[in-house]
């Protein structure tokens, strides 16, 4: 029975040691865990695990030294549950604190910006275009104004030119005859007064002398019939009688004169009509 108790006291001590050294690994290994997770907090964890790895040896020391003194071992369970608490504490405190603390990202809600809704803009009536036509402004019809008449005409228009101012057979031709049928209307070269109408002699037949008041007079010969007398006031282009051969005549035409300054003064008719704007061919 003796040797039963002290083989049971001799293995006691050796299941006390064996159970402190594995839980010292335990500890040495969550330190080396907590070594290699949290490296900036190795140097606070490492001394609390020395502490504790002291306290473990320190206890071990004690109980092998007072072998005779067998220790309780629900003492040494509750020392050794007591210290492994305070190790896991140590090392959750370790990690709490080195834990980086990821700020929470709170999603703001970004609000879009309302897009403006343009509003449909209604097109105005297209208020239809009234072309105001023009006012048809009746066009006046003036009859155009005659033309004055002119201060000198040919006595007989369109009649052929037979004779000019000249000599001729020895004698002087004082006048232009003009040639037409007979009883083509002769007029009045210019206006004036009648100061002969009839038979002057001298061969010229039935005459008309006309004092046109500027220094000239106008003599018409050879004449069948006359249509003025003697102190009548004659206008430009006025039939003054008709042609003839009445005379020293060969044929019926006009004999005419021009005399300047006073009768029988005569000279070239020619050039003195050229003058007033009336072209003879002669």
């Amino acid at each position: 029975m003796q040797e039963d108790n002290d083989r049971r006291d001799d293995s006691t001590p050796r299941n006390d040691s064996t159970t402190r050294t594995s839980r010292n690994a335990r500890i040495s290994a969550a330190v080396t865990r907590h070594r290699r997770r949290h490296p900036r907090g190795a140097r606070v964890l490492a001394v609390g695990a020395v502490a504790l790895v002291g306290l473990g040896l320190a206890g071990a020391a004690t109980i092998a030294l007072d072998r005779d003194d067998v220790p309780e071992p629900a003492a040494v369970a509750l020392d050794a549950r007591a210290r492994a608490e305070a190790a896991d504490r140590a090392d959750r405190s370790a990690r709490e604190s080195t834990a980086p603390t990821s700020p929470t990202a709170v999603p703001t809600a970004t609000t879009a910006s309302p897009t403006p809704t343009v509003a449909p803009t209604k097109k105005a009536a297209a208020t239809p275009k009234v072309t105001v036509k023009p006012k048809a402004v009746a066009k006046k019809t003036t009859s155009p104004k005659p033309k004055p008449k002119p201060s000198w005409v040919i006595p007989m228009a369109g009649a052929e030119i037979t004779s000019c101012y000249g000599q001729r057979g020895g004698a002087l031709h004082a006048g232009i005859d003009f040639a037409l049928p007979a009883g083509t209307p002769i007029h009045a070269a210019a206006a004036g007064t009648v100061v002969k109408a009839g038979d002057v002699g001298d061969g010229y037949g039935t005459s008309v002398f006309i004092d046109h008041g500027n220094g000239y007079l106008t003599h018409y010969a050879h004449q069948s019939s006359l249509e003025v007398s003697e102190g009548d006031r004659v206008g430009v282009g006025q039939v003054i009688g008709y042609e003839g051969s009445t005379g020293d005549s060969t044929g019926p035409h006009l004999h005419f004169e021009v005399h300047q300054g006073q009768m029988w003064n005569q000279i070239d008719p020619a050039p003195f009509l050229r003058a007033r704007g009336i072209d003879v061919a002669c």
